[in-house]
């Protein structure tokens, strides 16, 4: 599809929030991703948790749906914020991949994966300044040596895996601003921070970027509810078909997977 893929106004996805509230949290649970600080720059610090998103909550609607209102919250709301406080222009955001859990059985993951990637590079280009990968297990390190040869240059600069937790190196950043499974080695899940609370893991519904992001969008939802009552449902986007250069990264991509599986006689 064209660079137009999203051939509906983004705004009308502020219109609608993903309700019931539990159906929702199910959906954070399993698409682990949330905002941990900000750069000493004032990037803002995206965690995902790649590993352990497990995808089974809701439809792929659903969670395309939540990618994009969190990209569109992060443009409209969390840039011009940082812009403003920091008195200069801030345009891109950084991302730390938690590879923490990743197993074969994320062969089934790679169609999904690879429908929010092909939005975010029609829909959202030169947003992420640099993507940390850590935690990576000998399964991440193995198919990373095939794939990124594979990989446009623009896209091969922006990636640095890290070695363990990647601490050492994103301690530049500033320890505050880490996902906390970047703050001491063996931290276990992804999921959880150390002590579990809401406002400690940057996943959870409960933390204050997805409590202000869903109020965002709740509130914008009710300026036009006079018009149009909110109904249950997940938006409609039809979903680009990957570019030739990513269908081929995908396609090598699932080829390694599966050697991988017939060498371990497993998908876990």
């Amino acid at each position: 599809m064209s660079s137009c893929m999203l051939s509906l106004d983004v705004v009308s996805f502020f219109q609608k929030p993903i309700i019931p509230t539990d159906l929702y949290r199910g959906i954070r649970d399993s698409q682990l991703i949330g905002l941990s600080g900000y750069s000493r720059e004032g990037l803002p610090v995206f965690a995902i948790g790649v590993g352990l998103s497990t995808f089974d909550k809701a439809s792929v609607h659903y969670y395309v749906q939540s990618h994009i209102q969190i990209n569109e919250y992060r443009d409209r709301v969390i840039l011009p914020s940082a812009s403003k406080k920091h008195g200069q222009p801030i345009t891109t955001c950084i991302k730390v991949l938690d590879m923490t859990g990743l197993k074969l059985s994320a062969l089934n993951q790679i169609k999904l994966l690879t429908i929010i990637s092909s939005i975010d590079d029609l829909n959202y280009p030169e947003k992420t300044n640099t993507y940390y990968i850590v935690n990576a297990p000998y399964i991440f390190s193995a198919c990373w040596k095939v794939v990124k040869p594979l990989l446009q240059e623009r896209t091969r600069r922006k990636v640095q895996v890290l070695p363990g937790c990647g601490r050492d190196e994103l301690l530049k950043m500033d320890f505050a601003s880490l996902p906390h499974f970047c703050k001491r080695e063996g931290s276990g899940s992804s999921k959880h921070s150390e002590n579990g609370s809401g406002n400690e893991n940057c996943y959870s519904l409960d933390h204050p970027f997805h409590q202000k992001l869903y109020n965002h969008i709740k509130e914008q939802s009710r300026i036009h509810e006079a018009v149009e009552p909110i109904k249950q449902g997940s938006f409609h986007v039809d979903f680009p078909e990957p570019p030739a250069e990513k269908a081929e990264i995908v396609k090598t991509l699932e080829s390694e997977l599966h050697k991988f599986k017939i060498n371990n006689g497993s998908c876990d």
